[in-house]
């Protein structure tokens, strides 16, 4: 019976989801619902309110003592770094410091280590209550592609918006990444051309949406900067970078470019509503006032801002002056995690240790975590809980000892579960008691943990 369920569940037709504790929709007027159901239908939410009828063939999930929210958007992941987490040498480093430790250990990934980190990486977030997942790949080797991680977040069933990145400037011509890492730029171009047409769906609903995302603005060419923009307006597709992460990124900018960040990306066309930077840690007010006015969203990344002691980023500061803002959990080789709920604990607590304790709530971070990630990556579609937007939806049991005592369920963030108890993406059960439904996580982990042994070997 339990099998003849979960596979009804996995068609994405009629399910409810009955007498949860509370809902928190983050819909227009973020209403918060007690003792509420929701109906999904095909994938979208059909109904929410009090007392829903069951129709014939429903599948009903029993939600009482639990908390629902939207699932969790992450807007900036480098999902192929869940091989090389805590590596000697790079843990204490800044930066750049850490990046020239890691790169000739990514030189020799090959496909199956893109594939299995993939999976690994997107299990993680799903458990962590995230249904929609962007990811920047900007190293190819070995044969690598781009659509080695689109095919294992379709494996593990999770909306995913990957970033075809690049890096086009190598150490012998002034660069940060060795030669071997860096590709023509004719041929980034030709690549992000092909993943467009083969993988992008700009339908509303869609499972994939393919990005183009040169890597950061000291790894390529300002002409590949500009020919992106013009490439991605062309295909109708989203631009991704990283930007102003750290002061060593300002003076970089400073003495290669003769401005700041946000006046470089103001020059070559990296604003508008199209666009989403990483990081943004050091932006000065007046790149605030550019972001807010262009619509240009930002991911921001506080434990990867930790652990690499980039500092702390302005989010009060963007998200007063109306600048866009989601979560991301950046790589795994610089935080050292992907759990998102745990991430947006930390863009509250990073606030208000530098404005003090009411500089921002829980629930506050917690719409960033969902509906805020979502419109940073142009998906109305999710991150809120409201007829007619897609049925991407965690499940998290307040019943335990994480919440227990707890005076206000829906305080999330203070309290927790910081893993969810069921997961739904696109009305399908992704995660269900705890567990994947999607993979054998076993079987998975003993692959990544010898990958991860032979890479350490073989340095």
């Amino acid at each position: 019976m339990a099998d003849m369920v979960q596979a009804k569940d996995r068609q994405g037709d009629v399910v409810l989801l009955r007498g949860a504790h509370t809902i928190l929709t983050m819909d227009d007027t973020r209403r918060e619902l007690v003792g509420a159901d929701i109906l999904l239908r095909g994938g979208v939410i059909a109904a929410i309110g009090m007392d829903l009828h069951a129709p014939e063939g429903c599948v009903v999930h029993e939600v009482a003592g639990c908390v629902l929210t939207p699932g969790l958007v992450n807007t900036h992941h480098h999902l192929y770094q869940s091989l090389t987490r805590a590596v000697p040498g790079g843990q204490d480093a800044l930066l750049f410091g850490w990046l020239r430790t890691l790169y000739p250990i990514w030189q020799r990934f090959t496909p199956d280590h893109m594939f299995v980190s993939a999976q690994v990486g997107l299990a993680e977030l799903a458990l962590s209550g995230c249904t929609l997942s962007s990811d920047h790949l900007y190293l190819y080797p070995n044969g690598s592609r781009l659509e080695d991680t689109i095919h294992a977040a379709r494996e593990i069933g999770l909306r995913f918006h990957p970033t075809r990145g690049a890096m086009s400037i190598g150490e012998s011509a002034g660069g940060l990444p060795p030669d071997a890492l860096v590709e023509q730029e004719e041929a980034i171009l030709t690549d992000c051309m092909r993943v467009i047409a083969a993988f992008h769906d700009p339908a509303e609903g869609s499972m994939c949406r393919v990005g183009i995302a040169p890597c950061s603005p000291f790894s390529v060419s300002t002409d590949l900067m500009r020919e992106a923009a013009v490439l991605a307006r062309d295909k109708g597709v989203m631009l991704h970078t990283h930007l102003a992460e750290n002061d060593e990124d300002i003076a970089y900018s400073l003495e290669t470019f003769g401005c700041r960040p946000g006046e470089y990306a103001e020059m070559l066309g990296w604003v508008g509503p199209d666009v989403w930077h990483a990081h943004c840690v050091k932006l000065d007010a007046a790149e605030i006032a550019l972001f807010a006015a262009t619509g240009t969203g930002v991911a921001h990344c506080p434990c990867s801002n930790c652990r690499l002691g980039s500092g702390i980023a302005p989010l009060r500061g963007m998200r007063d002056a109306g600048v866009k803002v989601g979560l991301g959990v950046d790589g795994s080789a610089s935080n050292d995690a992907g759990n998102l709920v745990s991430e947006a604990r930390q863009a509250m607590l990073l606030q208000r240790v530098a404005l003090g304790a009411d500089a921002m709530s829980a629930r506050e971070a917690l719409e960033i975590a969902t509906r805020g990630g979502a419109d940073v990556l142009g998906r109305p579609d999710c991150g809120r809980l409201a007829v007619g937007k897609r049925a991407d939806i965690a499940v998290w049991d307040v019943t335990g000892v994480q919440s227990a005592g707890s005076w206000d369920p829906a305080a999330l963030l203070l309290a927790g579960p910081t893993t969810v108890r069921d997961l739904f993406v696109e009305g399908r059960v992704v995660v269900q008691d705890g567990q994947m439904t999607t993979t054998d996580m076993a079987e998975l982990l003993a692959r990544q943990r010898q990958m991860a042994q032979t890479l350490k070997e073989t340095l």
